[in-house]
């Protein structure tokens, strides 16, 4: 029996990188598993197969969570689809790195409305369904961009930082419903994105880790099993890394 047998959870942006390491690693642990997607569009369609093939109920949505309305009626359709929402996970994310002072107010714009207006909306969205189950697991992918701030990144590092604050305010406001709101800050990651990145530049980066590595999405993926399940249930408003202590 899985540690999330009998859970349905909602992961947005899971087509891919961390968020597809999420939504495997849920449905390998028996949650029915509902998950987003926006561009890549086939990705999306053979995660929904692959899902599928470890017995769960999985179905992929084409939504964009930034949009307030958009998210409300993916909360509504998962929650008629599935028959229940039990935890939500915030995935969603862009990076449009520049300098400030050679920012436009686009690209500020998009990645605060990507990156953080969507977890205020989903949130939203499925709050009053947990609230009527007096149970439930928010859990927002940050970074410790948000906690340390980044030079190039200030809209990336804004965005992050308010996920933060944001989690934190939800788990003060829910805990009396039993619903738990946490958040996951991963460190050196390597992702499809970082595949394409010169070699010598990526192996400076694990260098300077103390674990001397970049993670791997599964194990990003392993925490948020962790606040998933039932083993995390006394544990809210908290912000864990996982870095290989790169930000001790």
């Amino acid at each position: 029996m899985g540690l999330l047998s009998g859970k349905t959870a909602l992961i947005t942006g899971a087509s891919k990188g961390i968020g597809r390491a999420i939504a495997i690693r849920y449905a390998q642990e028996g949650a029915n598993v509902a998950f987003t997607y926006l561009s890549s569009v086939e990705k999306g369609e053979a995660l929904e197969k692959e899902l599928a093939e470890f017995g769960v109920k999985a179905k992929g949505f084409r939504s964009d969570a930034s949009d307030f309305k958009a998210a409300e009626e993916l909360v509504n359709n998962v929650v008629s689809e599935f028959g229940a929402l039990d935890i939500l996970i915030n995935n969603a994310g862009v990076t449009r790195d520049n300098l400030l002072m050679r920012m436009t107010e686009e690209h500020w714009d998009e990645v605060i409305n990507i990156n953080l207006k969507s977890c205020f909306n989903t949130v939203k969205a499925a709050t009053r369904t947990m609230m009527k189950a007096k149970a439930g697991s928010i859990i927002n992918i940050t970074s410790v961009v948000g906690i340390k701030g980044n030079a190039g990144q200030a809209n990336y590092a804004a965005s992050k930082a308010g996920i933060i604050g944001f989690t934190k305010s939800v788990a003060l406001e829910l805990g009396s419903r039993n619903i738990r709101s946490n958040a996951v800050a991963p460190g050196f990651i390597e992702t499809e994105m970082t595949g394409v990145l010169d070699e010598k530049t990526v192996q400076g980066w694990r260098d300077a880790i103390p674990m001397k590595r970049g993670g791997q999405p599964e194990e990003v993926a392993n925490t948020c099993v962790f606040l998933g399940s039932d083993l995390s249930s006394y544990i809210s408003g908290q912000v864990i890394q996982v870095d290989g202590a790169m930000l001790t």
